[in-house]
Order: structure tokens, then sequence, then C-alpha cells
């Protein structure tokens, strides 16, 4: 019997680094990419209506941040895990995402074995840092 797949929801407002992390993540037999989102608004309700395990949130994005879709996504159902992705891990907004209920942070040079480890920790349950 296989374990079940880790359903993961990429965000972000550039489309190729969101084609780039789909690409990455086929490459696990336990991640499978189900939706995603170009923006924190849309981040909310396509959250809502697929149920992701995980989601790899960008934190700069226009209109609704990252920070900001975060709280609401975590608000609204507690087993969604969010992990940040982000290009700078000095950004201050990262302790604001954490704050508003992300499981951690990734940087978007991690290469793609430990970005997997990372979505499965979260998927656990586990602080990503």
């Amino acid at each position: 019997m296989s374990e079940q797949r880790i359903r993961v929801m990429l965000v972000d407002d550039h489309p190729i680094v969101r084609e780039g992390m789909r690409g990455m993540l086929a490459s696990a037999a336990d991640v499978q990419v189900v939706g995603e989102a170009a923006d924190g608004a849309s981040a909310i309700t396509v959250a809502a209506e697929l149920q992701p395990d995980v989601v790899l949130m960008d934190l700069r994005m226009p209109g609704m941040d990252g920070a900001d879709a975060t709280a609401a996504i975590t608000a609204a159902d507690p087993a969604v895990k969010v992990l940040i992705v982000t290009t700078y891990d000095t950004d201050g907004d990262i302790l604001r995402a954490v704050e508003a209920g992300a499981a951690g942070y990734v940087l978007k040079d991690t290469p793609i074995a430990e970005l997997v480890q990372a979505i499965r920790a979260a998927a656990r349950g586990e602080t990503v840092l």
C-alpha cells in the first residue's frame, strides 16, 4: 500500500517561478502539486477550495502579501501548513509570516532535495527554519 502524497499549492506572482517549482517537485514521488495562485487574495480562495497539506508562499506579491495571506489561510484552516519561500533570509516579513502562522521558511535558492525535505517536515507539523 502506497503512502499518501503530500498535496502542495504554489503561490508566487511570477509564472516562471511557479512552473519551475512545479517541475522540480515532480521528481518527488510523495509530493503532488494540486494548485497555484498568483497573489495573496487568490491564494486564500484556492486554498479554501483545494485544502492542500502545504502551501509554498512567496512573501512579496502585488496586492495582498504572503504574510497577510498566510494569516488568513491558517486562521481558516489550521491544518494547512504554510512554508514561506523567499529570496532574502533577512527579510523582516519572514517574522510577520511566522507570527501569522507560517510553519517556517526556505530560500528560493534552496536545493530541490532540501525543499522536498522542508515540505515533508511542514506536512508533519514541524517548524522549518
